[in-house]
């Protein structure tokens, strides 16, 4: 493993020691809030350091003990064990370090819009559609998020054919982003009379949610079209014109919205979906120059990979980026802390990834 070089951990601890003097300094409220946010930053890659170079100096010291040419063989043995368990520890500290300097994605700590719609398999992919939505409400329930619908089309015998909601709270994106893609589930339907094991799929899109700064939107570039909002099977569900339609025209990009019986909350909606869709096209373009570099599919958004199988009928969960398989599936779509377990092995071999890639790069 590469050592970090001395001078860029110093600098590090130099930076949080001017943050930390500005901010007892008093800076005006817009600097304060910039500078709070990057002490939160670098407080814990300092502390890091900090473990990683007490532990060096341990070690050192230890050393000195061994190459003592007066030291009792005894305490010399002892050092080297001691020097044997500090060893691990620098490592630890080391890789933990690496891990905490890689490059941070800046829309880790947004907001997220979550996009289901039902795939292969008619009314059973809409079904499943509605269990992964009430799994991601309950993951957003104990993470302390909040969740949003912002438009639903169900289908005929329950579930849904799409359904788009809004999840807000800190750092939603850095772990739902590890959800987009393919999902696939192998179960007998409640109307299979003979037992036969049918395969469905849902598609899960988790888009940044994009902040009017983000992403800059001429209205030139907008076709904005109103019609009337209808319910399910065509049925009229309002008698005014409040349903929008609003078009990117150079990306083509469509947002509907009828949810709402006004038409400006259907508006301001549809902006956040688009805003929030071109955002995404934009990360899409630069994760593919990225990937000229470094072929990682994990966290890569690609909605069109099959990422994930829920098998009922042997009740587990197989990833297929990372070969992992959890015999806990209804924990799983209950939304419980075994979620949490397959997006924490994404995210370490993420992680471990990025890390390659840096180290074959020397960088």
């Amino acid at each position: 493993m590469t050592t970090i070089p001395a001078e860029k951990l110093d600098k590090l601890v130099a930076r949080w020691q001017a943050v930390q003097a500005e901010l007892a300094s008093r800076a005006d409220q817009e600097s304060y809030v910039q500078l709070s946010r990057e002490f939160a930053e670098l407080d814990p890659i300092v502390a890091t350091i900090n473990a990683l170079r007490e532990a060096q100096r341990e070690r050192d010291g230890l050393q000195e003990i061994i190459d003592d040419i007066g030291s009792d063989q005894a305490m010399k043995d002892l050092a080297w064990e001691e020097i044997g368990e500090l060893d691990e520890k620098i490592e630890t500290f080391e890789r933990q370090l690496k891990v905490q300097l890689l490059p941070k994605d800046d829309a880790d700590e947004k907001s997220a819009i979550l996009e289901l719609r039902a795939g292969t398999g008619g009314d059973e992919a809409a079904l499943f559609a509605g269990d992964l939505f009430r799994m991601y409400q309950r993951f957003a329930d104990r993470h302390g998020w909040k969740v949003n619908v912002m438009s639903a089309s169900e289908s005929a015998t329950g579930g849904y054919k799409e359904i788009i909601a809004n999840i807000s709270g800190k750092g939603v994106f850095a772990r739902m982003k590890y959800e987009s893609g393919v999902h696939r589930v192998q179960r007998v339907p409640e109307t299979e009379a003979q037992g036969r094991i049918h395969t469905s799929a849902a598609t899960v899109a988790v888009l940044p949610e994009a902040e009017e700064v983000d992403v800059q939107i001429d209205e030139k570039d907008l076709r904005v079209d109103v019609f009337r909002a209808s319910g399910p099977g065509g049925q009229s569900v309002n008698t005014t014109d409040s349903a929008v339609r609003i078009t990117h025209l150079p990306s083509g990009l469509v947002v509907i919205q009828q949810d709402e019986k006004s038409q400006h909350k259907n508006r301001a909606k549809a902006m956040k979906v688009l805003r929030s869709r071109l955002y995404d096209l934009e990360r899409a373009k630069l994760d593919e120059e990225r990937a000229q570099d470094r072929r990682s599919q994990i966290g890569s958004g690609d909605r069109s990979q099959r990422i994930r199988t829920y098998n009922f009928p042997q009740g587990r969960v197989t990833d297929h980026r990372i070969g992992l398989t959890t015999h806990q599936l209804h924990m799983v779509l209950a939304g419980e802390p075994a979620l949490d377990e397959v997006i924490d092995a994404l995210i370490t071999e993420d992680q471990a990834n990025q890390l390659a890639a840096m180290e074959e790069h020397g960088s």
